[in-house]
């Protein structure tokens, strides 16, 4: 168990890293389109490359933004079948779940870095802006990475493993103490 709360607090910190990411990827897409519409707007031509480096990013937003829904507890769940489930039936459907999602996980992890090791080819996405394909391929591995790190946080992923009421009387009680101060 020791071990188990380090490796929690750096899955927690990764899913902060890769917020930050996915909102530096958005931000960079917007500035990007931006710039393209500024560009068309104040000239009437239209750049050429701000379509294709834009669409760069949403690799890497579609795949992170995963990572943070699992820790977030936002992934699909079957949680009216769990409820009609006895205890013990529930938590071997919950250790299964797991158990697949670890699967899954390395099975992202294997095949996407053989795709980011045979992603040889140039994005040409102007003729002064070429991006290797590596950049793209790079989010698939990493993404399997983060997935299987996050599932170290364990049954408290799955949704019907949380008490709604206890936290909904938590955050009520937080707001309330926020408001004393």
């Amino acid at each position: 168990m020791r071990l188990l709360a380090p490796v929690r607090r750096l899955s927690d910190v990764v899913n902060q890293v890769a917020i930050v990411v996915c909102v530096a990827c958005i931000l960079g897409m917007l500035a990007i389109s931006f710039t393209g519409f500024l560009y068309t707007l104040f000239t009437g031509d239209a750049l050429s490359w701000t379509y294709s480096l834009a669409r760069l990013f949403l690799p890497w937003i579609g795949l992170l933004s995963s990572t943070i829904a699992l820790h977030a507890s936002e992934h699909v769940a079957m949680t009216l079948l769990m409820r009609l489930l006895p205890e013990p039936l529930v938590k071997l459907c919950a250790g299964l779940s797991l158990v697949a999602m670890a699967v899954f996980a390395l099975l992202v992890i294997w095949y996407g870095w053989a795709f980011f090791q045979n992603a040889t080819q140039v994005y040409m996405v102007s003729d002064n802006i070429q991006i290797s394909r590596q950049w793209t391929a790079a989010a698939v591995p990493l993404s399997g990475v983060i997935f299987l790190l996050h599932l170290v946080h364990g049954f408290s992923l799955l949704e019907h493993f949380t008490d709604e009421s206890a936290m909904i009387e938590e955050v009520l009680h937080a707001h309330e103490e926020e408001s004393r101060s």
